[in-house]
């Protein structure tokens, strides 16, 4: 059985394929994204993956109220799901709010440059420091 964290890494790859997808115009079902990722059904995926899709449109605004002369979009695909993830956590979830900045943080250290990683951690911590749930 998965731990928490490498069930977020999974969330993450199947947000970014259907960020991919969603350019190509092909059409794709999250549950076959998800299974391909996952071997045991996980309500917790299947439940952060709907939710993120669901409140795309939020979780963008969101985001791009908080970086500076910049937008969402412009980040490359893995970078926006990890950032997504972690508002989704934070805005939507009652995950504790240090976990779930902590942990789209060491996923940034794992997929994304430096820089990015630390424009991710000052977003939500802007996030977390303005926004109420």
């Amino acid at each position: 059985m998965k731990n928490r964290s490498e069930l977020r890494e999974i969330i993450m790859k199947v947000i970014y394929q259907t960020y991919i997808l969603d350019t190509t115009k092909n059409d794709y079902k999250i549950e076959d994204l998800i299974k391909e990722q996952l071997e045991v059904e996980n309500e917790y995926v299947n439940t952060c993956v709907q939710g993120i899709k669901e409140h795309q449109k939020e979780i963008d605004k969101l985001a791009n109220k908080y970086m500076n002369n910049w937008t969402i979009d412009r980040l490359n695909k893995v970078d926006k799901a990890i950032l997504s993830l972690g508002i989704y956590e934070l805005m939507y979830t009652n995950t504790p709010s240090v976990v779930a900045i902590n942990e789209a943080i060491e996923l940034s250290k794992k997929y994304s440059e430096e820089a990015v990683t630390k424009m991710i951690n000052g977003i939500l911590d802007k996030i977390y420091h303005e926004e109420e749930k």
